[in-house]
């Protein structure tokens, strides 16, 4: 039932939270309060916050709202293996990446991201794919929007940093514990680093 209801949540959030930011009616003001009001109480009783907690998290969000953005980095070496790191919070394994900052581009985002979490300095070369996934109770409240780039190494020296627990070279096939939707990420960059 909470994975039927996080979609709908998060469509009345932005609604509400959107509708607040061009109300010009005291009326419509004391409506979308209401309705935002309502998501964070439910929000809540699903995730398990309180519903303060859950209002504030809104109210940090400026602007028109849309889906949070990120971005992650493919490498492969020369026996055909993807580099992926295990992550510190969930122990799964993962492609380099994460959330992009303000004023920087997914591009950017995937550079910055390898180089903190490998200290391999990359170069994008090809946009693999765009990736859209939708609030559930497994991953998370809101949309998300990622974009994976096959990258190539440019530099640097191979080593982990305190996001992750491990960091080495996979073949695919061998993972068995993928974080998120990484593992259709990966197939994805070596479908089209093999095409290459």
């Amino acid at each position: 039932m909470a994975k039927a209801v996080l979609p709908l949540l998060d469509e009345l959030r932005i609604l509400a939270q959107n509708g607040l930011a061009y109300a010009d009616s005291p009326y419509d003001e004391e409506r979308y309060t209401r309705i935002l009001d309502l998501v964070s109480e439910y929000y809540g009783e699903i995730s398990d916050i309180p519903k303060a907690e859950v209002q504030s998290r809104f109210e940090a969000e400026l602007g028109y709202v849309t889906p949070k953005v990120g971005a992650q980095a493919a490498l492969f070496n020369e026996e055909e293996e993807i580099l992926l790191l295990k992550r510190s919070d969930d122990k799964k394994w993962c492609l380099p990446g994460g959330a992009t900052e303000p004023g920087e581009s997914p591009e950017e985002t995937a550079v910055r991201e390898t180089r903190e979490e490998t200290g391999l300095s990359v170069r994008p070369a090809t946009l693999v794919g765009l990736n859209t996934r939708r609030p559930d109770t497994e991953y998370g409240p809101h949309s998300h929007v990622s974009a994976t780039y096959l990258c190539e190494i440019t530099g640097g020296t191979l080593r982990g940093s305190h996001e992750s627990d491990d960091l080495q070279w996979w073949t695919i096939e061998h993972v068995t514990e993928w974080h998120k939707d990484h593992h259709k990420f990966a197939i994805r960059a070596q479908k089209e680093w093999m095409d290459e």
